[in-house]
């Protein structure tokens, strides 16, 4: 495991440095010059201080091989230092020119069908590939010779959402390269063919030189998952190597100027083990596009509480996302009135210093056309434009009170997320094709808020023994060594609760035998108190059979019931009955239990839950193993309407709220989750933003109390002293 790299936040043109960053990509190579002074204007007029610049640029900076052009981008960045606006300069590795793709066709890659990826769209190109790297090392070198000692530029934006492209490929340097890392993973045949079960249907390769790549097989085949697994770490690795060598280059001849890489975490983009990515950048970025629908808000935050957690609760840096709508969706809703200064304020609630769009001036032309911006088709007198000037005065009124530099305060309770538990959940050979983990994890996020608490999201290969309680929601890869890492932490005094198919499989995909699960050869078990034999799996695809179990606590499961067996000392918190559990032979089996172990505790949910009744367990069934795990501070200032928990969210009167420190002061953050108005009361402060916020009568409150009324959309930030 490589070293950590030492955080390092990009400075801005202001007087000391510091603010919190606001702007977007800018592709000025997109439009003739003459607009380059209005969109200046337009920028200063709206308190951008920094644009990422040039990252679809390769074919401007170098129009044929052997040739380069950097006239233009020395007038363009000139002009923006000039105006006070700091520059994070992109390796512009992202996509290659056409020229390049026609001359050396070896650099594009292949789907598992044998097809060539073709060019025209983003990242054709193999990371794999010799020739590629060579043509991306050069145009990194010759950028950071140029650049490095230009005061305007500030940072360095390596490539672009690596893997969006070209996450998995196919090609024969990928073979190449697969049996070399496969080599170094194993060091022996033996270890390899043992690792992936090669015994089975006759696949053990007796040279390094016989690997292959999980290619096509077939329509109706399976792929060995122990392979396929080791495919998915392969292909993270080698784009986080070509990120490594790219950032290398630019570092030697610019080492004072910070490195990152925008990952993609959101509900559906986490493709990465972006938990190993952090260690290699020196600030960490992400773009985050929003969930349409109710869950809106909180899968903002729960995606922005995983960034938080690899950024190890350093600020971090939000470098796209949308101002309104998107044009990738299938449904691309707009943000209504509201929505987009929420939003940008949430993620400066969930740890953010830096708030950046795709893109400052929306493309009249090209695949993106349609996806809006900071300053969209209609021009600068338009409600959008107006919305993100709005935004600016918060920001600089937020950079002002000292929020940037300050950190979010962790909760007490960790939803831990795993990388590879994500891949796994893929594999088309599990008992069941419709397991996410991530999608669990989400919802364990948004039940703890219902239940009018906050977890965070940590990855598993974090540091999360400081928590008092971990959740494991669908986990189902769990090595040998994490297992007895959860064993430590309960036995010390810490709740456990592990989630249906959890600990299914080590980290080679081996199934763990003696009974579900079998993690840590059966240390999972031990803890639990538990023993699977079997598991039932419902679906609408069973014809006339029951598609739900009830639970004796009025809970509801549809997809996956574990049929367990408890040791004596286990409590029982709820277990399968009625018609459904009769049918499948489930009635008064255990669904939840309850095991002390050591000093702790372990926690075992056997079925699949609603997010409505994740949350009736938190705040009934486990209230009291949880009373003192939402926050590591006391900062009880906030008054909720009691939440049902089965009650529909939009109705809820309920609030996000987290906490940032520093040395300038605590920022209490407030945002209306659902669609109706809550009031809340805090402690007396500054208050810095009072959006969709009246004040409310205060006379009937504590002392030092002043109560709001938060309507839908509403935000209220405040400052109090350390």
């Amino acid at each position: 495991m490589s070293m950590q790299r030492k955080h390092t936040w990009p400075s801005l043109l202001t007087a000391n440095g510091k603010g919190i960053a606001f702007g977007g990509d800018y592709n000025p190579d997109q439009w003739p010059e003459e607009v380059w002074d209005e969109d200046i204007r337009l920028m200063k007029q709206a308190k951008v201080n920094v644009v990422a610049l040039g990252i679809f640029s390769w074919d401007r900076i170098q129009p044929a091989e052997g040739e380069w052009d950097f006239a233009w981008l020395d007038r363009i960045i000139n002009k923006l230092g000039d105006a006070g606006i700091s520059v994070d300069l992109a390796s512009a590795t992202a996509s290659a020119p056409i020229w390049l793709y026609n001359k050396y066709p070896e650099v594009l890659p292949q789907d598992k069908y044998g097809h060539v990826i073709n060019a025209g769209s983003r990242q054709s190109w193999r990371p794999t590939s010799p020739v590629f790297k060579r043509f991306a090392l050069a145009l990194c070198k010759a950028l950071a010779e140029r650049y490095a000692d230009n005061p305007t530029v500030t940072a360095w934006h390596i490539g672009n959402e690596y893997g969006w492209n070209n996450r998995e490929d196919y090609s024969d340097d990928a073979l190449r390269e697969f049996r070399l890392w496969c080599a170094r993973k194993y060091g022996s045949i033996d270890a390899l063919n043992k690792a992936w079960g090669s015994s089975f249907w006759s696949q053990e390769v007796h040279s390094f030189d016989d690997v292959l790549l999980p290619r096509h097989m077939g329509p109706d085949s399976m792929v060995n998952p122990s392979q396929q697994l080791d495919f998915e770490r392969f292909g993270n690795d080698m784009l986080l190597e070509f990120y490594k060598a790219e950032r290398d280059v630019i570092a030697e001849i610019s080492p004072d100027k910070p490195c990152t890489t925008n990952f993609m975490i959101s509900t559906d983009q986490c493709a990465m083990d972006y938990a190993q990515w952090g260690r290699e950048v020196d600030f960490v970025s992400n773009d985050h596009y929003f969930h349409e629908g109710e869950s809106h808000l909180d899968e903002l935050a729960c995606s922005d509480s995983l960034v938080s957690s690899i950024a190890e609760r350093n600020p971090w840096y939000l470098m796209e996302h949308s101002t309104s709508a998107v044009q990738w969706k299938p449904l691309n809703a707009r943000k209504r009135h509201g929505e987009l200064l929420r939003d940008s304020l949430a993620h400066v609630a969930m740890g953010a210093d830096a708030i950046n769009f795709f893109q400052w001036r929306q493309s009249a032309f090209g695949a993106e056309a349609f996806h809006s911006a900071m300053l969209p088709h209609a021009g600068e007198h338009s409600k959008l434009f107006e919305r993100v000037c709005e935004l600016g005065e918060a920001l600089d009124m937020l950079s002002s009170a000292g929020v940037p530099g300050s950190t979010l305060v962790s909760s007490g309770t960790a939803i831990l997320f795993s990388a590879q538990s994500e891949w796994a959940t893929r594999c088309q050979t599990l008992p069941s094709n419709k397991l996410n983990h991530w999608h669990d994890v989400r919802d364990w996020y948004r039940a703890f808020l219902d239940a009018g608490s906050r977890a965070d999201v940590v990855p598993l290969s974090a540091h999360w023994e400081g928590y008092s309680t971990v959740v494991l929601p669908t986990m189902l890869v769990l090595s040998n060594e994490d297992a007895y890492r959860l064993k430590t932490f309960a036995a010390a005094g810490g709740t456990v609760i592990v989630g249906y198919a959890s600990g299914l499989v080590d980290e080679q995909f081996h199934v763990g035998l003696g009974g579900y699960p079998g993690a840590g050869d059966g240390v999972l078990r031990d803890m639990l108190g538990i023993r699977g034999e079997e598991f039932n799996i419902l679906g609408d695809e069973a014809q006339g059979e029951t598609r739900e179990i009830s639970l004796s606590n009025g809970m509801v499961t549809r997809l996956w019931q574990n049929d367990i067996d408890v040791v004596p000392d286990a409590d029982v918190l709820a277990t399968y009955e009625g018609e459904g559990a009769e049918e499948w032979e489930l009635q008064g089996v255990p669904a939840i239990t309850s095991h002390a172990y050591g000093d702790g505790k372990a926690i075992f949910v056997g079925c699949d839950l609603k997010c409505e009744d994740i949350a009736r367990l938190i705040s009934k069934e486990l209230s009291e193993v949880l009373t003192n795990t939402s926050s590591s501070i006391d900062y009880a200032t906030s008054e909720f309407e009691d939440i049902d928990a089965g009650a529909n969210r939009s109705v809820n009167n309920a609030i996000l709220h987290t906490v940032r420190k520093g040395e300038n002061g605590i920022f209490d953050f407030y945002i209306v989750r659902g669609n109706s108005p809550v009031e809340v009361s805090v402690e007396a402060g500054t208050v810095l933003v009072a959006q969709h916020c009246t004040q409310a009568d205060s006379s009937a409150q504590p002392d030092h109390q002043t109560r709001y009324a938060l309507q839908r959309n509403g935000i209220l930030i405040t400052k109090r002293q350390a």
